[in-house]
């Protein structure tokens, strides 16, 4: 993975906003938070905090991937937003285009995984010391050479979906860490959180926010 960071500079796409929370779709290629040195400050949280000065983090996607991050416009939002998450009361469903043809119709992952240390950030499959990691999955449309496909995490580990994916074979599209060759050859990971389901931290209502996938 190279430092050649160059993030898209596409206006905001706010999907909801309202007194508590504020719901955006991150595009490819954007950090969620600054990473290290000045040439990673640019990041969706900054660019929030431009538009609503009192955004607070809950939860990051990864640079590459796209698609529904929700920000907490207050300290009460950020608390109840945070819970949800901690005790998965929240609801995510990506769409990812993996490798190869996936033959049964659904199915899960159920392999713990670790942060391959020398390797890091990248992560890996370790029955040992790893911390369970369960991934549901749901094929959209398949050919030979590629398989659409739903995938809806039970837990949010780091990479989880990515390292998933590959350990069943079918690496995802694009991806700069996991993916090999020709596979590895395409504009961007193709992996967008496409809806997240929430309670609203004022009330408790469910909600249901999508962003389309741009694949």
């Amino acid at each position: 993975m190279t430092d050649d960071y160059a993030p898209p500079q596409e206006p905001l796409t706010i999907l909801h906003d309202d007194h508590e929370v504020l719901l955006v779709d991150k595009p490819s290629g954007l950090l969620s938070v600054p990473g290290k040195g000045p040439h990673l400050a640019d990041c969706l949280i900054t660019r929030v905090q431009a538009a609503f000065p009192t955004a607070l983090l809950v939860h990051r996607l990864d640079r590459d991937t796209s698609g529904v991050m929700i920000f907490a416009l207050t300290p009460h939002a950020q608390r109840h937003l945070g819970l949800q998450f901690e005790k998965r009361q929240t609801k995510k469903t990506y769409v990812a285009r993996v490798v190869g043809r996936m033959t049964d119709k659904t199915g899960t992952v159920d392999l713990p995984l670790i942060v391959d240390w020398p390797n890091r950030p990248k992560q890996m499959v370790d029955n040992d010391n790893g911390k369970q990691a369960i991934t549901d999955w749901r094929i959209v449309r398949a050919n030979d050479a590629e398989t659409r496909v739903r995938l809806m995490p039970r837990t949010g580990r780091s990479h989880q979906l990515r390292v998933h994916m590959l350990a069943i074979g079918h690496p995802i599209l694009g991806d700069p860490f996991y993916a090999t060759g020709a596979t590895r050859d395409h504009p961007r990971l193709m992996l967008h959180s496409e809806t997240l389901q929430f309670r609203h931290p004022d009330g408790g209502q469910g909600m249901r926010i999508t962003a389309k996938c741009p694949f």
